[in-house]
């Protein structure tokens, strides 16, 4: 530095900068280390930022006024700066040469400045409103500035005058222009043109908060005051940032397993490649061969590989860390960050203890020492929150992610994976092995943090105390194969425990799906038991887990303590001249203190790793099943004269089943009516779910040319209003609409309802008949205008007189549909005479297919098929005419007269059709004899009721589910106090006073080794090693078994215990709810109390009770001892308990 600043100007100069009581740093160092620092910085990042920006272009913002000032302070900067260099060669020019350090410096700045100008532009072309580069930058070089203007200031106070004007003027102009950059950095540009954040009604801040916003997370304040205000709902919260909506991550997970899935596919068939070889040419002349050898033949031989590679599994894992491993690489490199600095307080401590023991030193020392204490405290929290943050968004993407990708998968495997997974095993996927992955990526950190942090603390207790630290070493080396043994057994129960929650779930999903019939037929208690009995062995592996648990957590609670007993003992007992003074006490007591957090958090981290390791392999093999191919339906065939083709079908449930359709060749012509008809179980259905593309298709071709609208046999009802389960996210057309409410005899329906149209239907159509569930369908269908028409039975569920107004307003020839292709299964054969085409099916095979003329006169399978309806359909008709007789008087006209009579009607009744009925009917063996004319009911059957409809008065609509309520603020005491029953009140008592006992002597010790310190002042370090060692060691043994005893007692008996009363109360209350309550709660709402929330009774209860009874003894002991130690003290802490109890309560109404 001599040939930068010269002789004159000396870099350091102890004396005018430590040993003083007016500190300061020599002119050299401020002009080369403080001028240059903020500009090595921008000069280092930049490139890697010009990438960053190059990369990620969110829109173009307009030049602002702010931006307009910040440019032009960033030019007179450069001015400024370059003011002094030209100066400095009018200096030279005039014969005053001056050091090289006043030509580099200024020239440095200048192109720095011009730099951070250049980037203030580039930002607002890449849409960047708030710069935490060049926030750092600015907030650096005012920094750096302070010590020269109270430098410059100090020596124009002792001056007669300046000497350098100039310089000293450019100086305060640049630190004035800097401060102002600073100040202007901290507010934020407009959104850029064309965001998302200029439409969004309700857009979250955080997308456009600036960076001291960001890292003071100050952007949250807004909505912390209105819970402070109000308690917050729903509509109060922001809308979700696009780059954490499910939108976003799922397909960026499902994108990565895929990349997986693939990879590994063409492994495989590389793997089972064949080999081709030829054999060598023969080295003799004879024709047949020679030598007596064998005859090798000329033709290529084929061999199949030997080296098969052993079948690799796609990862799961992999898929994971590729799509979120970037984000939350960003949260590491914080905790690195926080972890560095977190060994620079003992170094602080050692520094102050120094301190108070020398005589004639400045006080600035002690002041800038603990100024720095706070200052690195502060900048810890600052970074930890951050880690914290990325921490908790990606463990949210993840569950988001997660839960989308099962959902996904779950409506898409195939029939045999369908059976491996059970609903109770896909709710518990997607409720509890999701959320391990949100509570595993919190801690993951810690997996890499705790053993840095434990090398960095082993390192200074090292320099500290010397070898003996080792001895603290062995100590936990040896702690490692016993938490192997206890993670490798815990990771075998929590796979138990997921099967039987399983189970469980399972159960729980049929007996809330039947819970009508349980109800009726009285068998709530005996599903109670198997449910109560499955739950038991749960507990029983819960108890177990808690027991490895309690024995893991006491070795590493007590290992910090082990360390530090087993390194003081070997330190003073080693050497006699090793004295344990207060220095190397606390400092070493500071750094076991830090090793205290990672040794604590190790068996939580090993715990969570473990449970989502089992959690990984379930959600892989889940999303590992076979799917259904979308690719067996051709539906881009625009060639073919035909709608819907079969060609040498061959279908079936599962790949290792055997096949259910045979040799299916069916051909619908577009607009034409086709009939599947067929006994019971020979494959209707199926035939349809071959079309549909829900069976593995074997062999032959399937073709749908448009799109499709399926009616299932048993109606899927939504629980959202009728309307809108009719128009089912299509645009509502009131005449439309109204046509097809016409169509589907939905019409007199509207007058029942209590709403109309806008009455809630419950989940599943609890509400609703069976019939009127049917004619929803059927209107969802038609109201969504596709090409082809799915019909599976769907007249089987309504009466008589609506299914001919069906069909003649809606499938049939004349009915809405007309001029689209309808496939119809169906059991009735008074509307086969209308239909184009009949397909019969016999045992999966196509039997017989033609029009209803040609079926009838190749006297086939079809015409068995009447032969066993028709007389059915015939007695039921008969038994129907005569209950509307007798019933008639008692509808209006205006009812009758919609649905007339079908015979006199219709416009031609097959004459065939009524020679073959009066022959069935003559020879027909029961000996009775029928009617030949069969008359069809005008009115349902069910209806009884005597009294006339009456035009019903508008009743107000009521909300059939009722929204989940969540209590807002704190806690009520009731629901402590309730947990604390369950548990036990005696036992809750006793558990405090435990953990009391249990911090009281981890207290204790640390006065005791207080008290172990003062020896060294009064000489006395001989004579009371063995008695200090030994009660040292006794409360540091009292502390382990107490906690030993507490966990037992905690999680292995008295939580399993509030756990099982719990689920059991919840359990008994919904079994004994009225049906009433089942109508008006969704399914899924109960499962979740079942799953999640049992599980976190189970589990996350016990920890954070743990965690706070802990924190709170230990917190309340070392405040005793402080206040009684140093009753100043108290004047401090008093209102900062009261300002953290405020924040406490406030937190609460927020959230």
């Amino acid at each position: 530095m001599e040939r930068l600043c010269g002789p004159e100007l000396p870099f350091w100069v102890a004396n005018q900068t430590l040993h003083t009581d007016r500190p300061d740093l020599p002119e050299c160092f401020q002009l080369s280390v403080l001028s240059w620092l903020p500009c090595i910085y921008l000069w280092a990042v930049c490139p890697v930022y010009l990438l960053y920006l190059k990369r990620n272009n969110r829109g173009y913002i307009m030049m602002s006024i702010m931006n307009r000032f910040k440019t032009v302070f960033g030019l007179l900067l450069w001015i400024v700066c370059w003011t002094d260099l030209f100066y400095t060669f009018h200096e030279l020019r005039q014969g005053h040469s001056q050091p090289p350090i006043y030509f580099v410096t200024p020239l440095v700045l200048g192109m720095t400045m011009l730099l951070a100008t250049f980037l203030i532009q580039f930002e607002r072309l890449r849409g960047v409103q708030s710069s935490g580069v060049l926030f750092i930058f600015w907030f650096l070089s005012v920094l750096c500035a302070i010590v020269p203007f109270r430098s410059k200031i100090l020596q124009a106070s002792s001056q007669s005058e300046v000497t350098d004007k100039l310089r000293f003027t450019t100086f305060y102009f640049y630190f004035g222009l800097v401060v102002c950059e600073l100040i202007l950095c901290c507010f934020n540009e407009k959104p850029p043109l064309f965001s998302n954040v200029v439409t969004d009604p309700n857009p979250c801040p955080e997308t456009t908060a600036g960076f001291l916003s960001t890292i003071t997370f100050w952007w949250f304040t807004r909505l912390a005051i209105k819970g402070y205000k109000m308690p917050l709902e729903v509509k109060d919260l922001w809308s979700l940032n696009q780059r954490d909506s499910s939108k976003m991550m799922v397909p960026k997970l499902l994108k990565e397993w895929e990349k997986e899935q693939s990879k590994d596919k063409s492994e495989h068939t590389l793997s089972s490649q064949a080999v081709y070889s030829k054999p060598p040419p023969s080295t003799t002349n004879h024709i047949g061969g020679g030598g007596g050898g064998e005859s090798s033949p000329e033709e290529v031989e084929v061999l199949l590989s030997s080296q098969k590679a052993a079948p690799r599994q796609p990862s799961f894992l992999r898929a994971l860390i590729k799509a979120f491993g970037p984000y939350f690489l960003i949260g590491s490199a914080y905790k690195l960050l926080q972890d560095v600095i977190t060994f620079v307080n003992p170094q602080l401590l050692r520094m102050l203890i120094s301190f108070t023991k020398q005589k004639g030193v400045p006080d600035w020392w002690g002041y800038a020492l603990a100024f720095l204490m706070f200052f690195t405290a502060f900048l810890q929290t600052l970074i930890l929150h951050q880690h914290f943050q990325y921490c908790f968004v990606t463990g949210m993407n993840v569950r988001t992610a997660l839960i989308g990708a099962i959902y996904r998968k779950a409506l898409v495997i195939t029939n045999s994976a369908k059976r491996s997974s059970t609903v109770g095993e896909v709710v518990n996927l997607m409720s509890v092995d999701a959320q391990r992955f949100m509570d595993l990526t919190t801690f993951l950190n810690m997996l890499w943090s705790a053993p840095l942090q434990i090398m960095l603390a082993l390192y200074f207790l090292w320099q500290n105390l010397g070898p003996s630290v080792m001895a603290g070493v062995a100590v936990m080396i040896l702690l490692i194969p016993f938490n192997a043994v206890i993670a490798m057994k815990t990771r075998a129960y929590q796979v138990e425990q997921m099967q039987y929650k399983d189970s469980r779930i399972k159960l729980m999903n049929e007996i809330l799906n039947g819970i009508k019939v349980l109800k009726l037929y009285a068998w709530e208690n005996s599903f109670k038991e198997k449910v109560l009995a499955i739950r038991q062995k749960e507990l029983n592996v819960l108890r177990k887990t808690a027991y490895l648990g309690a024995l893991s957590t006491m070795a590493w609670t007590s290992a910090p303590f082990l360390v530090a007993l087993t390194t003081f003992a070997v330190y003073v007992t080693v050497d006699e001249n090793n004295i344990l003074d207060a220095e190397k006490a606390f400092v070493s007591l500071s750094l076991f203190n830090i090793l205290r957090f990672p040794l604590n958090m190790l068996p939580q981290v090993i715990s969570s790793i473990v449970q989502a390791s089992v959690s990984l392999k379930r959600i892989q093999g889940f999303l590992s099943h076979d799917e259904l191919d979308p690719n067996s339906v051709d539906r881009k065939n625009t060639a073919s004269e035909y709608s819907v083709t079969v060609v040498n079908g061959k279908f079936t449930w599962g790949k290792e089943d055997p096949p259910v359709l045979h040799n299916i060749n069916v051909m619908a012509p577009q607009g034409s009516l086709l009939a599947v008809v067929g006994h019971v179980g020979c494959g209707k259905s199926s035939l349809i779910s071959a079309l549909l593309g829900e069976m593995e298709k074997l062999e032959g071709e399937v073709s749908i040319r448009g799109s499709v609208a399926y009616v299932p046999q048993q109606a899927w009802i939504q629980n959202a209003t009728l309307r809108d389960n009719i128009l089912f996210g299509k645009p509502y057309n009131e005449q439309k609409y109204r046509c097809v409410l016409e169509a589907c005899a939905l019409t007199p329906d509207l007058q029942v309802l209590p709403g109309g149209d806008m009455t809630e239907i419950g989940e599943k159509g609890i509400n609703l008949s069976g019939g009127q569930r049917q004619r929803v369908s059927l209107a969802r269908a038609l109201y969504s205008d596709a090409d082809v028409y799915l019909l599976d039975d769907p007249l089987s569920a309504v009466d008589a007189h609506v299914s001919k107004h069906i069909f003649d307003n809606l499938i049939g020839p004349e009915g809405a549909l007309k001029g689209k292709t309808r496939i119809l299964v169906t059991h009735g054969i008074s509307f086969l005479p209308q239909v184009d085409n009949i397909v019969v099916m016999v045992d999966g095979r196509v039997s017989e297919m033609g029009s209803y003329q040609e079926l009838l006169r190749q006297n086939g399978a079809f015409a068995e098929f009447l032969r066993n309806y028709a007389l059915e359909d015939i007695i039921e008709e008969d038994e129907a005419t005569e209950e509307l007789i007798q019933d008639e008087e008692l509808f209006p006209d205006d009812a009758l007269s919609n649905h007339t009579d079908m015979v006199d009607n219709e416009p031609v009744f097959n004459e065939a059709k009524r020679n073959f009925i009066r022959q069935i009917s003559i020879i027909s063996a029961d000996g009775e004899n029928p009617r030949s004319r069969s008359v069809r009911r005008h009115g349902c059957s069910q209806r009884k009721h005597a009294e006339p409809q009456e035009k019903k008065k508008p009743q107000e609509v009521e909300k059939l589910i009722q929204a989940e309520t969540t209590e807002t603020g704190r806690v009520k005491t009731k629901v402590y106090l309730e947990y604390a029953k369950a548990v036990g009140p005696l036992l809750s008592v006793l558990i405090c006073c435990l953990y009391g006992c249990q911090s009281a002597a981890a207290i204790g010790a640390n006065i005791w080794l207080s008290q172990w310190t003062n020896d060294a002042s009064r000489n006395q370090t001989k004579e009371n090693v063995h008695m200090r060692v030994g009660v040292y060691a006794a409360l540091g043994i009292a502390q382990g078994v107490l906690l030993l005893i507490n966990c037992l007692l905690c999680r292995a008996y008295s939580m399993l215990r509030a756990a099982k009363l719990t689920h059991h109360n919840m359990l008994q209350g919904v079994l004994r709810a009225p049906q009433a309550f089942f109508e008006s709660t969704p399914t899924g709402r109960l499962l979740n109390r079942f799953s999640k929330d049992v599980d976190a009774i189970d589990s996350h209860i016990p920890e954070n009770i743990d965690i706070w009874m802990r924190t709170f003894w230990y917190t309340l002991n070392v405040l005793l001892i402080c206040s009684a130690l140093t009753p100043m003290f108290l004047i401090v802490i008093a209102p900062l308990m009261v300002f953290y109890w405020w924040v406490q309560v406030n937190r609460k109404r927020v959230c």
